[in-house]
């Protein structure tokens, strides 16, 4: 059903900083690109984040009706430990460091980040393809940027001109920047003395001893740059002119903006119609970040795992289904700041239940001859949420509108009449779990009294244990393992997993 053709979607088009009308280059049809993971460690719930927000897009446009040919690649080659194009390729100094094949350690966290987001409910990208499958057409590339003027080799390494390059187009088109911003701003750099300019961005390196991973080319034996990846495989898989390019907010500058200019310059047109960009995701205030230990994995957010802590102090109570997490993210707009929290999560799993329960009630609710809630103008409102730039927490609002109106209805408050009984049921289910990708798997009320049982047990054995009443600490302890739940005495107090 082309639904789209009755639906005005915009987006916040970050090239233009301002929402616009959808309109793709091909009639029901979506070419969407975006920046997937550098599979040298385990993705964290701050990268999730974002892979979820696009997730949540992809899911709305195929509601829509529209074709969706979603490309989400694997960076398994080419990113340096900056992005400055200084130090060891991530993935090679993480085998050199563990002693193992490069290819090891993509494998493993490729692997590792499937499994995450198929725990999580994502939906697979149409296309997922890697860097290091794509060497001959980045190279291919490379030259034709050579050939076109715009960019020059030296000592084995080639770098794109960007002054020559600005002479023409706009670099810095998408960031706001200008080249003597980028000029103030660009640090020292591995190969600094080889450029003409200190912006200039590399489109192959040539490889030193420190770098494993290495291929031959024209110019040397060594790697492409880490820009030049997306702009050969967006173009391979969606043309020359796309409709979407997502990421994170940090890749709009450089990493966004070297793509522009590589694109811009092989094909002439501008690559991207519309450019999306997630935000951040806080933990304690600040981004998350592996480098400086702040951050969370999404499995641990699964487990309660209480050796998940950050200055000592532990960051989650207890263990948190797919659905809380999902929900708690859907609560804030892709372009806003979330701030990570054991409290808001257990705030975001009470309202969780609450949308859980009331879709349930659904299939045992009163019919009545009339509604007393206008559910076609609700309806409306959901499908207008979604199509202002896809805002979920708007959204989300609107559907506890239908669960206040479904328990006023359990209480004989209200009534429904058979037809918007249908409208209502169909149009929760498309948005709880068709759209925001929830899953059921809100606890019972039986979990929550066993959880609830078992966390006095672990109070009345830490008073125990207060007491030095071994032996009743040590009972309390093996009763409670013999019916599958394993207590863990941690710094941050005590607790539990039932087997």
């Amino acid at each position: 059903m082309e639904l789209y053709k009755e639906n005005q979607l915009k987006i916040y088009n970050s090239l233009s900083k301002s929402k616009e009308v959808f309109k793709t280059v091909t009639e029901g049809r979506v070419g969407m690109y975006v920046c997937g993971p550098t599979v040298y460690s385990n993705v964290h719930l701050g990268n999730l984040r974002t892979f979820m927000s696009f997730d949540m897009v992809f899911r709305y446009l195929r509601h829509l009706g529209y074709k969706v040919r979603y490309v989400r690649n694997i960076t398994d080659a080419g990113h340096l430990e900056s992005d400055a194009e200084e130090g060891e390729d991530k993935i090679a100094k993480k085998a050199r460091l563990e002693e193992i094949e490069p290819m090891e350690v993509v494998q493993r966290y490729t692997v590792d980040f499937h499994e995450v987001t198929q725990k999580y409910n994502f939906l697979p990208p149409s296309i997922e393809p890697t860097a290091t499958g794509h060497i001959l057409e980045q190279i291919e590339m490379i030259q034709e940027i050579i050939d076109k003027g715009m960019a020059y080799e030296v000592n084995g390494s080639v770098y794109f001109d960007v002054l020559k390059y600005n002479e023409t187009s706009n670099y810095g088109i998408l960031s706001g920047r200008n080249i003597e911003e980028a000029i103030h701003n660009t640090r020292a750099l591995d190969g600094q003395s080889e450029k003409r300019n200190p912006q200039d961005f590399a489109l192959w390196k040539k490889a030193d001893e420190r770098h494993i991973m290495r291929w031959n080319s024209p110019w040397s034996d060594g790697f492409p740059g880490w820009h030049l990846e997306c702009s050969v495989m967006s173009s391979k898989y969606l043309g020359e002119q796309i409709d979407i390019h997502g990421g994170g907010m940090d890749l709009k500058f450089p990493h966004h903006e070297c793509e522009i200019a590589q694109s811009h310059t092989c094909s002439g047109v501008q690559p991207v119609n519309y450019w999306m960009h997630a935000n951040m995701l806080l933990l304690n205030g600040q981004k998350m970040s592996k480098s400086t230990g702040n951050y969370i994995l999404p499995n641990d957010i699964l487990t309660g795992n209480p050796d998940a802590t950050y200055l000592g102090k532990r960051i989650l109570s207890k263990g948190f289904g797919v659905g809380v997490v999902r929900f708690f993210i859907m609560q804030a707009h892709y372009r806003s700041i979330l701030d990570f929290s054991n409290d808001a999560l257990l705030a975001s799993e009470k309202g969780y239940n609450r949308l859980m329960e009331a879709i349930a009630a659904l299939n045992d609710v009163k019919i009545g001859g009339t509604s007393s809630f206008d559910v076609v103008a609700w309806k409306q409102k959901c499908y207008d949420a979604m199509n202002d730039d896809f805002n979920s927490p708007v959204l989300i609002a609107h559907l506890f509108e239908a669960v206040k109106f479904i328990n006023q209805i359990k209480d004989d408050k209200a009534t429904i009449s058979k037809e918007d009984l249908e409208t209502l049921k169909n149009t929760m289910n498309i948005f709880v779990f068709d759209v925001l990708g929830l899953l059921n798997d809100a606890k019972d009320q039986g979990s929550d009294k066993l959880e609830g049982v078992v966390e006095l047990l672990i109070k009345l054995r830490k008073e125990a244990r207060d007491n030095k009443d071994w032996a009743l600490s040590d009972q309390i302890r093996d009763e409670l393992a013999s019916l599958g739940i394993q207590l863990k005495d941690g710094r941050e107090g005590t607790t539990f997993s039932v087997n």
